[in-house]
């Protein structure tokens, strides 16, 4: 079995692979100061409660974009799991040409979900994943990486707008019943999810112009089915890519 850990700011998500398969997975809280054996008794019971043994994983594929966890989930895959985690980097052989100015700053996340939807769909490839930030990638037709944008995540762009409007308030984040709102929790509403969608759509379009050709977005993250149901833009949705990537990095580069 395989283990795959991918470390965002937000969120920890945790899958396991039976071949190529996804038999188990999870997303928890990230915990920029908990230890390894801290981490190892929240591992520990989810292994327990889907029936897993740890002695049943003979590898280990890590991103993390959180570098005070990065040696903690190293001590952890080496002293709990007994395997030497592969530690995602731009410098990993992934079969992508990255052809950005500095590829060292491009997180290992970005990497390994270019790759899964390059593998998936093919190229040129736009690839979105919502979490703390927004990340727009593209791949070309080639396998080559030439870049993308970061955008504000939806989260904290509307934490940002409750915690800085004095008259404004913390509201469910969904769609509203219409893009004209008719109080404030809906002109709220509208301004996020749908301003979001917008958000979207412009830059997706703009890429594509770029590109010169119309094609696929593949969407990830916290927020990606949430957002896809209000744009076209969005043509396909894959929960778990970033670990598929991971998986797939594994296997390129298995001792």
């Amino acid at each position: 079995m395989l283990l795959t850990i991918d470390i965002g700011n937000t969120n920890i998500k945790i899958g396991v692979y039976q071949d190529a398969r996804l038999t188990a997975h999870w997303r928890v809280t990230t915990e920029r100061h908990r230890l390894a054996d801290e981490y190892l008794v929240l591992l520990h019971n989810l292994f327990d409660l889907n029936g897993i043994h740890p002695q049943r994983i003979k590898g280990c594929a890590v991103s993390c974009v959180v570098p005070p966890l990065t040696g903690e989930f190293r001590t952890l895959c080496r002293e709990y799991f007994k395997v030497e985690p592969l530690m995602v980097t731009a410098a990993t052989p992934t079969g992508l040409q990255l052809k950005v100015d500095t590829p060292a700053e491009l997180g290992a996340d970005r990497i390994a979900n270019s790759l899964a939807a390059f593998r998936l769909y093919g190229g040129p490839v736009i690839v979105l994943a919502f979490g703390t930030a927004t990340t727009f990638d593209v791949v070309t037709a080639d396998g080559s990486y030439i870049g993308g944008a970061i955008a504000p995540g939806i989260g904290i762009s509307a934490d940002a707008l409750f915690r800085l409007a004095a008259k404004l308030y913390q509201v469910e984040l969904v769609r509203p019943p219409r893009v004209i709102g008719t109080n404030t929790i809906h002109h709220m509403q509208a301004g996020v999810i749908l301003g979001y969608a917008g958000l979207v759509e412009g830059l997706v379009r703009r890429m594509q112009a770029e590109l010169g050709t119309y094609c696929p977005v593949v969407a990830t993250g916290g927020q990606a089915e949430l957002i896809a149901a209000e744009t076209e833009a969005i043509t396909a949705v894959e929960p778990y890519l970033t670990l598929e990537g991971l998986r797939l990095i594994y296997e390129l580069n298995r001792p």
